[in-house]
């Protein structure tokens, strides 16, 4: 079930899946490059069906209007901000996320977005050989129980784990192909974050 949402730089489109008597809800976004359907988005979304949440897969702007090349980090955090804000999990816990620049924009935006998680698939540290170039700040700002899957092998760089994140790696580069690798590191986490 898709639906059209207006923003600050145009319409997204959001895709529900959606369950009974949810236990919270999942809000995802995609890569630089792609779209909502990428294995790990996939993987990520059974996961949390699997465990009762509701889940929400936002397609930003400048995909919907065609374009490959993203836009600005802040037209993309603000896109973000108003689809979340329009949609309909009040009183539900929030986690927040995506995959790579999706995970970027989850992290940048979690508290303006009142998120009681976050989940992070194939997290771009830095640039492939450019490690001088850090966004490791934007992971380390967010005070929030966070999830990190990434490939083992991937170019982009393989976060720590700290305090409150959680780093899981599994065979792969920043593709993360395998759906079903990518459900399985998520359930486990969903389920200590649920009980907790």
């Amino acid at each position: 079930m898709a639906k059209t949402l207006d923003t600050p730089h145009g319409p997204a489109r959001v895709h529900l899946r959606p369950v009974g008597l949810p236990r919270g809800a999942v809000v995802l976004g995609h890569g630089a490059g792609g779209g909502v359907t990428s294995p790990d988005l996939t993987g990520a979304a059974e996961a949390a069906n699997e465990a009762g949440l509701s889940v929400a897969l936002v397609e930003q702007p400048y995909r919907v209007a065609g374009r490959r090349s993203p836009a600005p980090a802040a037209q993309l955090d603000a896109a973000w901000i108003s689809v979340i804000s329009q949609l309909s999990f009040e009183g539900l816990p929030l986690i927040v996320g995506g995959r790579s620049a999706g995970a970027r924009v989850a992290c940048r935006t979690a508290a303006e977005t009142s998120a009681s998680a976050v989940l992070c698939l194939a997290f771009p540290v830095h640039p492939p050989g450019r490690p001088e170039k850090s966004r490791l700040d934007e992971l380390d700002a967010v005070s929030l129980p966070t999830l990190v899957v990434q490939g083992e092998r991937d170019p982009f760089g393989l976060p720590p784990a700290g305090a409150n994140r959680t780093v899981v790696t599994i065979p792969g580069t920043h593709s993360l192909r395998s759906s079903s690798t990518v459900k399985a590191a998520i359930l486990d986490w969903l389920e200590t974050l649920l009980v907790a």
